[in-house]
């Protein structure tokens, strides 16, 4: 039975190897001193988004042909600043149209009306008398940490990941900040067949446990931010849930440099996994599991019109070397986000952070304040032969060894219309066939997207 002591055995070791600092986290509470007392202020905000999507040439193990879908998702938001504490709930309704069984749609797509957020957030000021700051939230959360591979809050996605628990941030003197957190990661579920969007209640399960700490410093003693973390996670089945019964602690370090006008920007991302875990949900062996992440990233932006900044890209997942052998080494991304970095999910959703090896470069162009444009080309290998691709269920047979996936070519535009709180964004996404698609009957397949987005 996993308890809390890993976590908080990690904190001290995080705060005393870096010493104060932070950086920047994505999306992340704002942790503020408690104020003094004065009327509660009501808000509420909210979005709406409608995508449609494309994908010829359907590229999942046993599925063929075109594929479509229509994604609809609307979010609202409702906050109360009483003062010495905050109130905040959010709605979020995810369905999808015009879909069949070749779109594989699934509850990452399709979440009908459901509560993303609830939860109460307290203050706690500077208890230490020395500058400090810290912020408490107890109950169900969404979360953006890090560099958002690991655990985040999914913004391409038709759905987000949600988690019922606590979590405590604190901000230091000097900016340093450490993030801690015990949850229960939500299940999210639909009634009858999921093409139907009947809504049904999400659940968390007593056996699946997500907790971690996370540390960052705004600068190291070469100048730039750096973060270390450790991530814990336990799951078991239970009567209605199936897991691949995973007991794994991933520990990482990440350092990076912001882009600037004129300047070199990096990013350098390294996260070692272990435990034990099963091969899948139907598997009943316990594994050893060691497995790691590894990311390198370097880039210029140009001082020309449009600001270009071109960046190259490497990113290894491991993968199972060996599936006799007693050991997993198929690296698990966790609660993260992929679409910034591997090409867009929702019926596309071609790669994962598991058993790959990509370079890649990339290109983003600002020829206007409210326009942006992004082309980027990724080639795609199996980090071990002996594993399959991940997200199709494709993989060697017949003695087979090939690795070559494919190569991803991806362009996006986005354009904002802030007098009508409006976004218009498009893209066209080519994934070229390589010698494993070719081996299982696939050739290429082109992914096209249109979305609006509308603020309120």
């Amino acid at each position: 039975m996993t308890t809390m002591a890993p976590l908080l055995q990690t904190v001290p070791i995080l705060v005393a190897a870096f010493g104060g600092g932070g950086t920047m986290l994505a999306a992340a509470p704002s942790p503020q001193e408690a104020p003094a007392s004065r009327p509660p202020v009501f808000a509420l905000s909210g979005d709406h988004r409608t995508r449609y999507e494309r994908l010829s040439n359907q590229f999942r193990a046993g599925l063929d042909g075109v594929a479509r879908a229509l994604m609809l998702r609307t979010r609202v938001s409702a906050g109360l600043d009483a003062g010495h504490f905050r109130l905040r709930a959010e709605l979020q309704d995810s369905r999808s149209y015009l879909a069949d069984s070749v779109a594989a749609v699934t509850t990452s797509m399709v979440n009908p009306l459901e509560l993303l957020q609830a939860h109460i957030e307290i203050p706690l000021g500077d208890r230490s008398g020395r500058g400090s700051r810290s912020v408490l939230r107890a109950g169900r959360i969404t979360m953006d940490i890090g560099s958002r591979r690991l655990i985040s809050r999914n913004r391409f996605r038709n759905t987000s990941d949600g988690f019922t628990g606590i979590e405590w941030h604190w901000t230091g003197p000097n900016d340093g900040q450490v993030r801690t957190f015990y949850t229960l990661p939500v299940e999210r579920r639909v009634s009858g067949n999921i093409l139907d969007n009947g809504p049904r209640l999400d659940k968390e399960w007593g056996n699946v446990r997500l907790w971690g700490v996370h540390f960052s410093r705004p600068r190291l003693p070469w100048g730039d931010p750096g973060e270390v973390y450790y991530y814990g996670l336990d799951e078991a089945d239970a009567p209605g849930l199936s897991t691949a019964d995973r007991h794994l602690h991933t520990i990482g370090v990440r350092f990076h440099r912001p882009a600037t006008i004129a300047g070199f920007d990096y990013e350098i991302e390294s996260a070692l996994q272990f435990g034990r875990s099963r091969a899948s949900r139907a598997a009943a062996a316990d594994l050893t599991h060691v497995a790691h992440l590894q990311h390198i990233g370097a880039g210029y932006t140009f001082a020309a019109p449009g600001t270009p900044r071109l960046q190259l890209q490497f990113d290894h997942a491991s993968g199972d070397r060996d599936p006799t052998d007693g050991r997993n080494n198929r690296f698990s991304s966790l609660y993260g986000s992929r679409s910034f970095e591997h090409g867009p999910s929702g019926i596309h959703g071609a790669f994962a952070r598991a058993n790959v090896t990509t370079p890649g470069i990339r290109l983003t162009l600002a020829p206007r304040s409210d326009l942006n444009v992004m082309g980027a080309a990724r080639g795609y290998w199996l980090a071990s032969a002996a594993d399959e691709w991940t997200t199709t269920g494709i993989g060697n047979t017949g003695g087979a060894s090939v690795r070559h996936v494919g190569t991803l070519w991806e362009f996006i535009g986005g354009w904002e219309l802030d007098a009508a709180r409006l976004r218009l964004e498009a893209g066209l996404v080519r994934l070229t066939a390589g010698d494993l698609m070719k081996n299982a009957g696939k050739g290429n397949a082109t992914y096209t997207f249109a979305q609006t987005m509308l603020s309120f």
